[in-house]
């Protein structure tokens, strides 16, 4: 495919649904913002600037560092402008990101709706200036255990609504089992909220399995490595479970040595429901616009087939039917 074409693919409006709010955050953001409070993060960043770990677990304590200068709800409207542009920038008219009431008041209700009052002030003052909406899915952290995930999910129980659209589970895969965090899923699904999970990008098909088993999940983080397994690949497509696939990042940890050996084509070709995203963007060096173009030189894809990822997207989307419709026409844009 000749660069101009890939450029026009880049370029085309898109849908994300599996973005860290944190995580997105981009080095520069931070690094000022560790200097205002005159915080020491040197040890976070190469000498490029960029966000410096040496593996999965690293990236997950470099990641708790970065936040850890996210003091303020202020900290956090700043964040979400930060975040939009970016979004902006790449086409995405449309994202859900995963945001943790962990690091916005420690769990607690009260301090949780002051700092969600301040970002969704800044989200739909960034909608209005640069036409992308933002909805959340809070978000429980596996490695913090299951009691923790209890305080997390009766904050989404108090705060479901339109802005607040549904809730997930990120964090160290290898840590516990879906199944401990059954209670905290119970509570978000009895507020009306929908639910999503990390699963199947450090572990293999049974924990994909195990997701949709005991959470009741209608989406999945990642659930790449369920192409291991071609029943449980049929089992998803029975389940009409759709993939939050991010393959920049599987590539950039090691999930998959390469783009080429990434399963995201044989998946949307046996019939799973797939769509792009980013994940942590700086962190993993990648933007929306970089992962259409590398898909569409690994695989061929062509404009048909990411409308197709949009539209899979937008009927997986987790926000009300009007936002929908309203973001699905101005996906039609080419």
């Amino acid at each position: 495919m000749d660069p101009e074409r890939l450029d026009q693919i880049a370029r085309l409006p898109k849908a994300e649904l599996h973005l860290h709010f944190e995580g997105a955050a981009p080095p520069d953001f931070i690094r000022g913002l560790a200097s205002e409070k005159k915080v020491d993060l040197s040890e976070i960043f190469n000498p490029d600037g960029s966000y410096a770990y040496r593996d999965f677990v690293h990236f997950l304590s470099v990641y708790e560092a970065a936040t850890s200068v996210l003091k303020t709800p202020k900290d956090f409207a700043r964040l979400t402008t930060a975040l939009l542009e970016e979004c902006a920038a790449n086409d995405v008219v449309y994202a859900e990101t995963f945001v943790s009431p962990e690091f916005c008041g420690g769990g607690d209700v009260g301090a949780w709706r002051e700092y969600l009052h301040a970002i969704q002030e800044a989200a739909d003052a960034a909608e209005r200036d640069m036409g992308v909406t933002l909805r959340g899915v809070v978000t429980c952290i596996r490695h913090f255990g299951a009691e923790k995930a209890k305080a997390t999910a009766q904050c989404a129980a108090e705060t479901a609504g339109d802005w607040i659209v549904g809730f997930g589970m990120g964090g160290d895969e290898n840590q516990g089992h879906q199944r401990d965090f059954k209670w905290s899923y119970d509570c978000a699904r009895e507020a009306g909220l929908k639910l999503t999970t990390h699963a199947g990008e450090w572990r293999g098909p049974q924990e994909v399995r195990d997701a949709v088993d005991d959470l009741g999940v209608s989406r999945i983080g990642h659930g790449v490595r369920v192409i291991q397994d071609l029943a449980t690949v049929d089992y998803l497509i029975e389940r009409d479970v759709t993939l939050e696939v991010c393959p920049g990042s599987n590539v950039f940890l090691g999930v998959y040595p390469s783009l080429d050996q990434h399963p995201i084509e044989k998946l949307r070709e046996r019939g799973v429901k797939v769509t792009v995203s980013t994940d942590d963007p700086p962190f993993f060096h990648t933007t929306m616009r970089q992962e259409y173009a590398n898909l569409a030189k690994t695989f061929g894809w062509d404009e048909e087939i990411f409308s197709q990822i949009n539209q899979t997207a937008m009927d997986a989307a987790f926000c009300d039917d009007a936002t929908r419709d309203a973001i699905r026409k101005k996906l039609e844009r080419t």
